[in-house]
């Protein structure tokens, strides 16, 4: 397939986007390849929340390059908080996971990469709130303090956080139940690369 993304993963992911991400992007063209933190290990198998899906990933954070790829998205549930674990305290966080996200941060800036987020998946980016402050985004409701004590903007109408929002090319959504529209905005960002 002409166009590849990258979805980092790791244990408790949400299964109904995991589930769209394996039907829809490649009905579509586009190859979808996991990535999560290996810890020295060829290969790790990481099972959904729901406990319903696993999968076994063998592509490492810390050895991506990103120029495979022309997109990016951190699925939702549980995962982006287990990968930004750093065994040393520092700050900013120097997880592998984060450090990618650095780089990935730099090329969509630079219009090369889309990045997409849903649900609890922008706790990756709280791990360095430079990476977040400013921009405008949404998320899941439980996770609205967090980003806003990063520095991020959720865009709110009538008291709820949006289901949807873009911003250059951050597509951030705010729950699974929203993943059918954030897939198809996603996909025209990566087609457009």
């Amino acid at each position: 397939m002409p166009h590849k993304i990258l979805v980092l993963i790791e244990e408790h992911y949400d299964e109904t986007e995991f589930n769209v991400f394996n039907q829809f992007f490649p009905d579509n063209g586009i190859g979808v390849e996991y990535a999560s933190f290996l810890w020295g290990n060829p290969s790790l198998t990481f099972e959904g929340n729901d406990k319903t899906s696993k999968v076994e990933v063998g592509l490492c954070v810390s050895t991506i390059n990103l120029d495979d790829y022309e997109g990016l998205i951190l699925i939702g549930g549980y995962a982006m908080d287990r990968l930004r674990y750093q065994e040393t305290l520092s700050s900013p966080s120097q997880a592998p996971a984060v450090a990618l996200l650095r780089q990935a941060v730099q090329r969509m800036d630079a219009g090369k990469l889309a990045i997409g987020t849903i649900c609890h998946s922008l706790w990756l980016f709280c791990a360095d709130p430079s990476l977040i402050r400013g921009r405008k985004v949404t998320c899941a409701h439980n996770i609205v303090c967090d980003v806003v004590n990063a520095g991020g903007d959720v865009v709110v109408e009538a008291g709820n956080s949006v289901e949807l929002h873009q911003e250059g090319l951050l597509i951030t959504g705010k729950h699974p139940g929203c993943v059918d529209v954030f897939v198809e905005r996603f996909k025209e960002q990566v087609l457009s690369l």
